[in-house]
């Protein structure tokens, strides 16, 4: 069995030692955070300042394959989740009555909870797996790599010493330090590939009044302007967070953290304004989240491993902006493979390398490629609205079949080529727009007129 130490301690380092620790793996996680979630998840949640984890605050919806995997591999971290206020939501509820059943429509579910909840069912379990140990408030200030070709890395370095281990996990997040400490130790540097996003979220938690409706009805929970985009997530225990997405390059994006003119702002759109006619009660300030990225870090170059002993995963590995959700799942993906090869990724990890290329690298260039039309479409610089794409869009909320390919792409089960590819659904979309002649895209959200007008002069 490899000792392992895991650098970092959010949800993908956690998810990672405890299915290592659950194969007989003895490891150790080293957190440089003193806190441990868990304990109050408000206080948490809206208390616990994190600028190394700027997501922490902002909007979550788990995807399906988090809850696959965490069924399979994590039930009781699934259970506890659950039992933490966290909500499961198929796709096909959206009808009331789900359409014949078809082989994979079980796993079309959204768990809707806040980050914090995932990591306080994982920090727990973790606590209690005795194969685990965590380090909590110590930080790594370097790693032990014995010259070689490639070098190997053989443990970590503490204030209190060198700990010595058979595979070291980077699991220290976007701004891990381990490409400057390998380049520095006189490895061949990492493969970096970045890709600036130019896009801003702004999102606003609230709770639901306890003598108020649930929900406000059948409403889309998005909206779009040509400048702007509007959501809403609900989540655990009665919240839920109205978020607004524009370019980094608007000039409104400062005013927007006012919560007046954020509210003003949001009531402008179907989505968002019917969950704010709730009269729900705000739980936090405006906040926002700008200077994204997507990166792919790899530890390997033409050449193979630039280090062995050594690997990354989760957000050290590839980092994606939030837009379509998909961090989470990249995390416990890679934390999956690991646990079932440790043993052969520490004597080589070649192979952990090349899965990761395969598995993760498409996902990482689908974000990249949705990224990069975002950022156009909200700076006005997008070609003409595409009527079949967006009569696709419309047409899953009144066809189950079109809206199965739409849930199939949304959770990374089939890529949108092949979920909307088939005959079938081709020919749903057809007859669709058959029977609307006359439609054409058009903006539900407001004017930029009428968007400049709501702020202060």
């Amino acid at each position: 069995m490899a000792r392992v130490a895991v650098m970092g301690g959010g949800i993908s380092g956690l998810a990672t030692a405890l299915m290592l620790g659950r194969r007989g793996h003895p490891v150790t996680v080293f957190e440089q955070d003193p806190r441990r979630a868990g304990q109050d998840l408000d206080a948490d949640f809206y208390g616990w300042h994190r600028p190394r984890v700027p997501q922490a605050d902002q909007p979550h919806g788990l995807l399906a394959p988090v809850r696959t995997v965490l069924r399979a591999e994590l039930p009781d971290v699934y259970e506890d989740l659950l039992a933490r206020g966290a909500r499961e939501y198929h796709e096909f509820d959206w009808f009331g009555e789900h359409p014949p059943h078809r082989a994979g429509d079980e796993d079309l579910v959204t768990v809707r909870t806040r980050r914090i909840v995932l990591e306080a069912a994982l920090a727990e379990a973790v606590r209690r797996e005795p194969a685990v140990e965590v380090r909590q408030g110590v930080r790594v200030s370097g790693l032990a790599v014995r010259e070689g070709r490639p070098p190997r890395v053989t443990g970590v370095r503490t204030a209190d010493g060198t700990h010595p281990a058979d595979l070291v996990v980077d699991a220290c997040g976007r701004r891990s330090p381990v490409p400057g400490w390998l380049t520095a130790a006189g490895c061949r540097p990492p493969v970096v590939e970045n890709h600036r996003t130019g896009i801003t979220y702004l999102c606003r938690w609230y709770q639901l009044r306890p003598d108020g409706p649930r929900h406000p009805g059948q409403v889309q929970n998005g909206s779009a302007a040509p400048f702007a985009l509007a959501g809403v997530f609900p989540s655990d225990n009665d919240t839920f967070a109205v978020n607004l997405v524009l370019s980094t390059a608007d000039p409104t994006r400062a005013a927007l953290t006012d919560p007046a003119v954020f509210e003003a702002a949001a009531r402008r759109f179907p989505a968002t304004a019917a969950w704010l006619a709730l009269r729900p009660q705000p739980r936090s300030p405006v906040l926002a989240m700008a200077g994204l990225d997507n990166r792919w870090t790899s530890l390997a170059d033409e050449h193979g491993p630039v280090v062995t002993g050594l690997v990354n995963a989760g957000d050290s590995l590839v980092h994606t902006n939030p837009t379509m959700g998909q961090g989470v799942v990249l995390g416990l993906w890679a934390a999956r493979h690991l646990a079932a090869h440790a043993d052969r990724v520490a004597a080589d990890p070649a192979g952990y390398h090349a899965w990761a290329a395969g598995e993760l690298r498409p996902w990482f260039d689908a974000q990249v490629a949705a990224d990069r039309a975002n950022e156009q479409r909200l700076t006005d610089r997008a070609p003409a609205p595409d009527r079949h794409a967006a009569a696709r869009a419309a047409c899953a909320f009144d066809d189950p079949v079109v809206m199965r390919a739409r849930a199939q792409a949304r959770h990374l089960v089939r890529t949108p080529e092949e979920a909307y590819g088939s005959q079938e659904v081709r020919e749903r979309v057809t007859a669709w727009l058959a029977e609307r002649p006359d439609f054409a895209p058009r903006p539900e959200g407001p004017t930029r007129d009428q968007w400049d007008a709501l702020i202060p002069g």
